[in-house]
């Protein structure tokens, strides 16, 4: 077997057979060996790092499955959980304010991403073409809003002149595109070979083949992490709804959120469960925490392998 020296670990997967063993490819000469205290260190590292993340989520989720016993017994928060129940999200999914909420959330998070996909798409692959109408000028303007912005109030203004004031569409559209989002794509799509457009072009394939047959089953990495971005954003979005939106029915579940934990209010539907001791209103909390963290926990995962190729990939050219 031919043996491939002086090349990096991560140029290919090669491996050189040596005597009586697999081995990887050896390091570089300006690379040295990692001492034994370097690899503790960094574990040791790495293990605090994942502890401190990890700890704080523990404790959430242990306190969210407690009964209102246990919650008293420890003063508060649980960290040794006895035994499980799950009586706090059975109350809290059987209908209500947090369940209607928890509606209202995935509603804006699905449509809103969908919308600023498409706007983020089309405007990226547009500036991505040199030649495209206006593109210098389109390209500064979008630079500008970077590092100007309008303002609180005169946006506040903008959305009430055009009636969206208690509208869901208020949760979208001030938030709709993100600059970066849109250069992060712009960049990924100038990477794309021109050879590959040019000759799709010559085979008589319109822009908008171009860019749904080839540019963009090319760009998926770039597009997950971009997607998930947006998704993450609207999600935890609250602000837009605490200025926008005065009808409580409405309000998306960090709003809910934000009541229950910051201003101690209870959801309608449980204060009765809740005055006959049935169940803690530190659990409730806890338990809305969970379900407001639970859609990124699943998602982040399955978007992971995407990121070093769509984000570093994107932001290197262009």
């Amino acid at each position: 077997m031919t043996a491939v020296l002086g090349t990096r670990p991560d140029q290919g997967k090669t491996r050189e057979k040596w005597p009586g063993r697999w081995s990887a490819p050896p390091r570089p000469v300006w690379e040295e060996e990692p001492s034994r205290a370097g690899q503790a260190g960094k574990g040791i590292a790495l293990g605090l790092a994942c502890l401190a993340i990890l700890f704080p989520l523990w404790i959430v989720i242990v306190t969210s499955l407690q009964t209102k016993r246990t919650i008293d017994e420890a003063g508060g928060l649980v960290v040794i959980p006895k035994g499980i129940t799950f009586v706090a999200y059975q109350e809290l999914l059987g209908g209500g304010q947090v369940q209607r909420a928890a509606l209202v959330s995935i509603g804006v998070t699905v449509v809103g991403t969908l919308f600023s996909m498409a706007v983020s798409v089309l405007c990226a692959y547009g500036l991505s073409r040199s030649g495209s109408l206006g593109h210098s000028w389109i390209l500064m303007t979008l630079l500008a809003t970077m590092f100007f912005g309008a303002g609180l109030i005169p946006t506040y203004l903008l959305v009430q002149a055009l009636g969206l004031t208690d509208t869901y569409l208020a949760l979208i559209l001030p938030s709709a595109v993100s600059v970066f989002n849109i250069l992060v794509l712009r960049a990924f799509f100038m990477n794309i070979s021109q050879e590959l457009v040019d000759s799709a072009r010559i085979d008589g394939a319109g822009e908008w083949r171009i860019l749904f047959r080839i540019v963009m089953p090319l760009s998926r990495a770039v597009i997950a992490v971009i997607s998930l971005f947006y998704a993450v954003g609207y999600w935890s979005a609250w602000f837009n709804a605490s200025i926008y939106l005065t009808d409580q029915d409405m309000m998306p579940l960090q709003n809910v959120m934000i009541q229950l934990v910051q201003k101690q209010e209870r959801p309608v539907g449980l204060s009765a469960q809740i005055n006959t001791g049935q169940l803690s209103p530190l659990a409730i909390q806890m338990a809305v925490m969970v379900l407001a963290l639970l859609p990124v926990a699943v998602l982040s995962p399955f978007v992971q392998k995407h990121f070093k190729k769509g984000m570093l990939t994107g932001a290197v050219k262009g």
